[in-house]
């Protein structure tokens, strides 16, 4: 009996244990922290000369989220009574070791510029290219973390006068009218209705999104309301992979559903049509996250959230066609070229009294058209949307990640603008450690071929 020996993976727990050393030129190899370090090149060769080791300040921010050092204090600490580990951000025996004014100007530069936006997206695309990230199906979901200072109870407002009773005359409501004009046209992007982004552009998206903290509310697992102040981030991850495709950060009180449209627009955007499947919770079952996924030609797997709605009357749970008996339908198959679901006769009909009356349909043939919130692909109720819907559990993992490994809970910035750089600092080494681990693993088994 031959026995074939196993490769062990290697993962992000033993990247992060390994020596220092090896773990950081392994991070540094895949990520190129040159257009950062543009942002700080000086324009001109006259002047004094440049005191500041930028190349080595932008490593040590890297490796302060790695080795979870807790603050700009701790690392400068660090710096200075630790030379070995100065040596390892990059300094130079001759450098000078940066003040915390100096770091904090250094982020101050970066949270103004989108440098982190587009090192996530060259990044990405590169684990595209090297065939690491070939996924499909993408799973979408928030996460809420707090923000470093306590909230600020605001002025109280005056009391409001009372409505007067009865119906409005003409001229009052024609004033009241202009009042709701002025102020919808008043309205920011994201305080729009939902349906609205879909016209807006991907650019005017990502832009508008508010980033102050602000009190977040959200059900925990016994169904009771929770609060927080701070913001949340919003991640698009790849199910099979769990790279971190796109996020996106916003203030606490941002709805999850109005966060769903931008990453859509991203992941086409970035993907080129590879991402075919879209798979969220409950709470993102509007219709326009349907109608923008299916402009993009996706597929999306959310569970039915029943709202305010009569009963719908000839179909079961999942949405299937019953008969008189109200035994449900099978689903047999869907259409693309007409988008239509088949449904064929229940199991039931074998022995039921009525199979040879007139009253049953031997088959149904269902547009998603009708209702595209009910009438879905991979069809609710099926094995396959299903097994579709436990690979959303990939993103939970990722956001647990983050928090527990990688610091996205240890925001220590005052403003929306330096804690959006972190979350985004955060979320980029994440990917730089999965791609690091990936060409580790993609080395370890050339090896063993050749072995």
């Amino acid at each position: 009996m031959t026995i074939v020996k196993q490769i062990s993976l290697f993962d992000i727990h033993q990247l992060l244990e390994m020596e220092s050393s090896h773990r950081y030129d392994a991070i540094f190899s895949v990520i190129d922290i040159q257009p950062i370090f543009q942002l700080f090149s000086k324009k001109t060769l006259k002047g004094a000369p440049r005191e500041l080791n930028y190349g080595a300040m932008i490593q040590s921010l890297i490796i302060r989220i790695v080795e979870r050092i807790p603050t700009i204090k701790d690392l400068v600490k660090r710096l200075v009574h630790d030379p070995l580990f100065r040596f390892d951000c990059g300094f130079l025996v001759s450098d000078v070791v940066p003040s915390e004014s100096s770091y904090s100007r250094m982020i101050q530069v970066i949270s103004e510029s989108d440098v982190l936006d587009k090192m996530n997206d060259t990044l990405i695309k590169t684990a595209m290219l090297e065939g690491f990230l070939n996924d499909e199906h993408v799973a979408i979901d928030a996460s809420h973390f707090e923000a470093r200072d306590a909230f600020t109870p605001s002025e109280k407002k005056a009391p409001k006068t009372p409505k007067k009773r009865g119906r409005k005359t003409k001229a009052e409501r024609a004033v009241w009218l202009a009042e709701q004009v002025e102020k919808k046209g008043n309205q920011s992007t994201y305080e729009k209705e939902l349906k609205e982004q879909l016209d807006i552009p991907l650019e005017t998206l990502w832009k508008d999104v508010p980033i102050e903290p602000k009190w977040g509310v959200k059900k925990n697992s016994k169904g009771k309301n929770t609060f927080w102040f701070g913001y949340k981030a919003h991640l698009a991850v790849s199910t099979k992979s769990q790279y971190i495709i796109t996020r996106l950060m916003s203030s606490g009180n941002l709805s999850d559903c109005k966060a769903a449209i931008p990453l859509l627009k991203k992941l086409h955007h970035l993907g080129n049509g590879q991402f075919t499947i879209a798979i969220f919770d409950a709470g993102y079952d509007v219709e326009p996250i349907y109608r923008q996924a299916v402009s993009q030609s996706m597929r999306v797997v959310i569970p039915y959230n029943v709202r305010r709605e009569g009963e719908y009357i000839g179909f079961d749970e999942h949405f299937r066609p019953t008969c008189v008996r109200e035994h449900s339908y099978q689903y047999d198959s869907f259409d693309a070229k007409y988008n239509t679901l088949k449904f064929t006769r229940p199991k039931e009909c074998a022995t039921c009294p009525l199979r040879e009356d007139t009253l049953c349909q031997k088959v149904f043939k269902i547009k998603c058209d009708i209702d595209i919130r009910k009438f879905t692909y991979p069809a609710r109720g099926t094995e396959r949307w299903k097994q579709l819907y436990q690979e959303r559990t990939a993103v939970e993992r990722v956001n647990a990640y983050l928090k527990e490994y990688f610091q996205l809970n240890n925001v220590r910035h005052r403003t929306g603008k330096k804690a959006k750089m972190h979350f985004n600092l955060v979320t980029l080494i994440y990917n730089t450690c999965k791609l690091a681990v990936d060409r580790i693993n993609a080395l370890l088994q050339q090896q063993n071929q050749v072995a």
